[in-house]
């Protein structure tokens, strides 16, 4: 859990907010904690989502479904308001980490006994689902928790609401709704999807459960070969255990009519007590001790007063009449989780929901003043001193000015917050500092004021936002530190957020020509079907500064009924999209639709982006990566 930032509310609905949990595409995630002592995850939908009246209408219907799923395997609708100026929805949280994570990073495949019971209870919770009327639509590893008591469930019905506002499950940064791994062949041909889909899905999440893969492969080959191989080939069960051939065969049938439903799984596959292996059920239970230790502890949220600094755009309490009564609490549940410790076991403390389809959970930095810094007489004049050559008109050394580019949270070749600053000459006192940083909900661009300099160190102190995207999301960064480590490396300090940063290129022109031109996604008909030519994609990339408008995407795709369906009437949606790095990969901001060439129904804000060029099959391909957990779209050069 990370603390709040100052343009957080510190309640919402009846719910008193205890920290973040995370951010995606569709809102933020909070920890929250009712009067009743009950800990609950708070989703808060985006503003620019809520601006649409369409995504306001299926949220409110998925909302109303969802209050009627509950059960075991679930995890319970505490509270809504699908009228506030930013809707919201709390549901229980559950302190365990997802299947993603114990299978992919710290357990391995799991034996066929923990698998036959993981479908077991699976299935029970996809009964209640789809007795309420609702298909699931996102059954991925990700979206499955792991307890003691069972799997759980998570953001079921959600999906419907942000499907209907994108292009036919592509979001405007051209990244795919849900994991192609997971789908159902229905579900990639863009048909109706019924109950059945999502025992599809829940067939190949077994086998990821069983063997630690898809059984379709990943995005690593191509996404469209991943979408061709679920709707066409059969499923490689290399590896997968004998004993399960059977229950995962029926799952994987591509004709819906012959899957099992929900109710005969939970009826026939049988269910073992304790039903995880020792070392995570070991695993869990220090992850409870460690719940534990952080209830007695302070809280940043705990501190807060209603009247401490808000941004405009943070989201008001709700006051619907679903947030005003919620159900009666229960016994007191462990309380917010630890900070996140830098070993592969971060996962178990960052398993809580995720708001976005695809999603996954991110962190958000809070910068704060550095200690000691400001006007201490470390300002030196231009005088050379010793070897030190005279400083121009200023007291930057040469070796800090240009432009650096990092990453404060994910990897080099895989940012999810990425940053960059430009340094030019100046006096103390001066705005000599341009600072840009992106995330998957938002870009931040401002200027820093310069306080002190010597020969290894730069101090930044109050900023100016500049840019927001979305607008108004943004608030000032506090003090920064730059120390320099080497002519191309720097380290960045803000607060308790550290990262390395490297030289980068800098001026007017600084798009790679690798990356300039236009791109065009190719549709399969095997996969599309008989729309296939309806379903247009392009990306044209030109050449600018930092903050220019680089990126333009053109997208268009048949408009759907109420139920999901085709329909003759067409969607033309037109983003463009601002330049926030040029290092490799190049890092774009959240796209922002034109609104004199996008449909009403086009999502307003999109998702920060990185994009790299690679070759398949021998041709040059354009990957187009959400800055979350996702499939990048791909294009070839037109």
């Amino acid at each position: 859990m990370e603390p709040l930032n100052a343009e957080d509310p510190v309640s919402i609905g009846p719910f008193r907010l205890l920290g973040r949990l995370g951010a995606g595409g569709m809102g933020r995630v909070f920890l929250a904690r009712s009067a009743g002592g009950r800990t609950v995850a708070v989703k808060v939908v985006h503003a620019e989502l809520a601006a649409q009246d369409e995504f306001r209408r299926r949220f409110a219907r998925e909302v109303a479904a969802l209050e009627q799923v509950g059960g075991t395997g679930t995890t319970p609708l505490l509270g809504s308001d699908t009228a506030a100026e930013a809707p919201w929805v709390a549901v229980g949280y559950v302190p365990g980490p997802s299947l993603r994570v114990v299978v992919g990073e710290e357990f391995g495949p799991l034996p066929p006994t923990t698998v036959r019971s993981l479908a077991a209870g699976l299935a029970r919770a996809l009964t209640h689902v789809h007795d309420a009327g609702l298909v699931h639509r996102d059954l991925k590893p990700s979206n499955v928790l792991l307890t003691v008591d069972g799997p759980r469930l998570i953001d079921f019905g959600i999906a419907r609401a942000v499907e209907t506002v994108t292009d036919g499950g592509l979001t405007s940064t051209g990244a795919l709704v849900g994991s192609p791994g997971f789908m159902s062949p229905e579900q990639v041909r863009g048909e109706k999807l019924t109950a059945a889909s999502d025992l599809f899905c829940l067939g190949s999440l077994l086998v990821y459960a069983a063997t630690g893969r898809s059984p379709f492969g990943t995005a690593d080959s191509g996404v469209h070969a991943t979408m061709f191989r679920i709707a066409h080939d059969d499923p490689d069960l290399t590896d997968l255990p004998a004993e399960l051939s059977g229950l995962v065969r029926a799952c994987l049938a591509k004709d819906p009519a012959r899957r099992p439903s929900a109710a005969e799984l939970a009826e026939t596959v049988t269910v073992t007590d304790p039903w995880l292996p020792a070392d995570v059920l070991a695993r869990l239970g220090r992850h409870a001790a460690r719940l534990l230790e952080a209830e007695t502890a302070p809280t940043a949220a705990g501190s807060r007063s209603a009247s401490g600094p808000r941004s405009g755009s943070g989201p008001r309490s709700g006051s619907g009449p679903r947030s005003a009564s919620g159900p009666a609490d229960p016994t007191p549940v462990p309380g917010p989780r630890p900070r996140r410790r830098p070993t592969r076991r971060t996962g178990l403390v960052a398993a809580a929901t995720a708001l976005v389809v695809a999603a996954a959970a991110g962190l958000t930095y809070t910068f704060w003043p550095e200690p000691g810094t400001g006007g201490d007489g470390k300002n030196r004049a231009g005088g050379a001193t010793g070897s030190v050559s005279a400083r121009p008109a200023g007291i930057v050394p040469a070796a800090f000015l240009g432009a650096w580019e990092g990453v404060l949270r994910g990897s080099a070749d895989s940012p999810r917050d990425a940053a960059r600053i430009e340094i030019s000459q100046g006096a103390a006192g001066t705005k000599a500092a341009v600072y840009t940083r992106t995330s998957e909900e938002q870009m931040c661009m401002g200027r820093s004021r310069l306080v002190s300099a010597d020969e290894d160190k730069v101090v930044l102190g109050e900023s100016d936002v500049t840019t927001s995207v979305p607008s108004q999301r943004c608030t000032p960064l506090a003090h920064q530190t730059l120390t320099l480590r080497s002519p191309d490396v720097l380290e960045w300090s803000s607060g308790a957020a550290k990262a390395t940063f490297r030289k980068a290129r800098s001026g007017t022109a600084i798009v790679p020509e690798a990356f300039v031109g236009s791109w065009k996604m190719e549709n399969d008909p095997l996969i599309y079907g008989d729309n296939a030519d309806r379903y247009t994609d392009e990306v044209t990339i030109s050449q600018g500064p930092i903050g220019a408008p680089v990126v333009r995407i053109q997208r268009g795709f048949p408009r759907l009924d109420d139920e999901g369906a085709v329909t003759p009437d067409s969607v033309t949606c037109t983003f463009t999209a601002l330049l926030a790095a040029a290092g490799a990969p190049l890092v774009i901001a959240p796209g922002t639709a034109d609104p004199d060439l996008s449909d009403p129904d086009c999502e307003r804000v999109g998702t920060g982006s990185y994009l790299e060029i690679d070759r398949f099959k021998g041709r040059e391909r354009l990957l187009l990566h959400p800055m979350l957990d996702g499939e990048p779209g791909e294009y070839y050069r037109r």
